[in-house]
């Protein structure tokens, strides 16, 4: 079978954002929404576990989904991906298996998967192209989790082989924004500092220890550009390789840091942790290909920045501690 790319796609018809719960989801749902999208699905993992196959089919059955965001994952930092390899796994393999599975026996026209820049090897040619991907070790702190994500690639490049769908992959860069996981256990980087600045600022305390060195250099990109990017893709891009959605420039963690210091109003000391991992020492995504499509992001990263402590202060009390 195959399907004519609508473009633009028919607002009115059926969208599934699975996943609507994270970062990813909830800016998805929010921008579908702002493009006049009204007839968006997105059950909660109390109303669908994803990684129950035969629930996943029969809700597929049920709501016939006309295209998909698959934005639903398992996802934590280092410490997390360290103490449960084997549940990021797991837990991701079943996510997408089920949703691809089921959204295939339902006819389901459009299908963006998800994955990471995580998925790039360890060490490789900066900008990451997204043929840099398969050519080298991962990183170790994340492999698991990066191993799901592979399998969801290829498993959408051998959908479009065998059952000839518009189905497409994209690998956004590291994401922030509000609504993120700020737990003190399992958050990414940004929430991490952005938790850890504004309640040493809040507090009057004098230094700030992050870990790491500090030199590691990462790009990071608006949850809402994200969303922005993977509906222009939805909408002009129909091919086998994954597509990177990212802003193009990085900038060093210490960096990063102070500039989260400034906009929390911490005045103290920051000091590094070397003998805590730094991770992969740089991941900067190659945007050429999205850029010559025709997209590129709006919001600046201080602009970012800037909302996302306030939303934090507003929200402390509220905020997810998983």
């Amino acid at each position: 079978m195959s399907y004519v790319i609508p473009a633009p796609l028919d607002r009115s018809a059926p969208v599934l954002i699975a996943g609507r719960g994270g970062l990813v989801g909830s800016a998805l749902w929010s921008y579908f929404l702002d493009e006049g999208f009204t007839n968006l699905l997105g059950p909660r993992s109390g109303e669908l576990d994803l990684r129950d196959r035969a629930a996943t089919h029969e809700w597929f059955r049920t709501h016939r989904p006309r295209y998909v965001v698959d934005a639903a994952a398992k996802v934590g930092g280092i410490v997390a991906n360290a103490t449960y390899p084997y549940d990021f796994i797991s837990d991701n393999l079943r996510i997408q298996v089920n949703l691809m599975d089921a959204a295939l026996r339902a006819g389901v026209e459009r299908f963006l998967f998800l994955g990471s820049a995580c998925i790039y090897p360890k060490l490789t040619a900066q900008p990451i192209t997204e043929s840099a991907l398969m050519t080298g070790y991962l990183e170790e702190s994340n492999e698991a989790y990066a191993v799901a994500k592979i399998a969801g690639v290829f498993q959408i490049e051998a959908a479009r082989h065998q059952h000839g769908v518009a189905w497409i992959s994209a690998m956004p860069t590291n994401l922030y924004g509000p609504g993120d996981n700020f737990s003190r256990q399992n958050s990414h980087v940004f929430p991490a500092l952005i938790r850890r600045y504004v309640e040493a600022a809040d507090a009057g305390v004098e230094s700030v220890t992050n870990w790491g060195t500090g030199t590691p250099t990462r790009e990071f990109l608006h949850s809402r550009d994200m969303a922005a990017g993977a509906l222009f893709l939805l909408e002009n891009y129909d091919g086998d390789e994954p597509v990177n959605i990212g802003v193009g420039e990085d900038l060093p963690l210490s960096d990063l840091a102070q500039r989260i210091a400034a906009a929390a109003g911490f005045t103290g000391r920051t000091e590094w942790d070397a003998s805590r991992p730094d991770g992969t020492p740089r991941r900067l995504m190659d945007v050429s290909r999205i850029r010559e499509l025709g997209w590129r992001p709006t919001i600046s990263l201080d602009e970012g920045i800037a909302e996302v402590v306030a939303w934090f202060r507003a929200n402390h009390e509220s905020i997810r501690e998983h």
